[in-house]
């Protein structure tokens, strides 16, 4: 019995100290990359969620439930939130790319960038990295929601600056030149 609470003790002290020194690891990379702190504290709860979970996990082990209760519990656990999910899936999709971008993405809120689609021209400045998507400002001045998903599986061109990315607008030209056709 006395096993079962200093193991439960040290597994809780365990579980701050990893809470800690991921927060800290968490805003050491924020601080460098240049993010703000509103990702930083999305990426921070995701990741928290995660170790809670598995301290839950530890914990009922260690306290001695045994592994067909936890079973039954997780499998319906997993039930719900599979059938709950199941026509949303790509939420998971995004919230995992969401991470991905968080600590691999190379371009930040403030960049031009281009988003290469072959169906709709996506070349603004990035305004936010949300937890399931980018949004975008284009050149013409509307905003455009991109996935965070979709982000990572296109290729994105970084521009310099505002001059540059708008030298590179199809959009633009193309404006350009419907004003000129009405003008003759």
């Amino acid at each position: 019995m006395w096993l079962h609470i200093c193991l439960a003790i040290l597994l809780v002290a365990g579980y701050f100290l990893a809470m800690r020194l991921v927060s800290t690891a968490i805003r050491a990379v924020a601080l460098r990359q240049g993010i703000n702190e509103l990702r930083m504290i999305l990426v921070s709860k995701i990741i928290n969620l995660g170790l809670t979970v598995a301290f839950v996990l530890l914990l009922c082990v260690v306290l001695g439930v045994g592994y067909g209760q936890l079973a039954v519990f997780f499998s319906s656990v997993f039930a719900v939130v599979g059938i709950a999910l199941f026509a949303q899936w790509s939420i998971l999709s995004n919230v995992t790319a969401s991470l991905i971008i968080f600590f691999g993405f190379p371009y930040r809120v403030g960049d031009w960038v281009k988003v290469v689609d072959k169906d709709e021209e996506i070349l603004g400045q990035i305004h936010e990295i949300s937890t399931f998507h980018v949004i975008i400002t284009r050149v013409t001045g509307d905003t455009v929601t991109y996935p965070n998903s979709m982000i990572l599986q296109k290729a994105v061109i970084c521009y310099r600056d505002e001059a540059e990315a708008k030298s590179h607008s199809q959009l633009l030209k193309s404006n350009d030149e419907e004003t000129e056709k009405s003008k003759s």
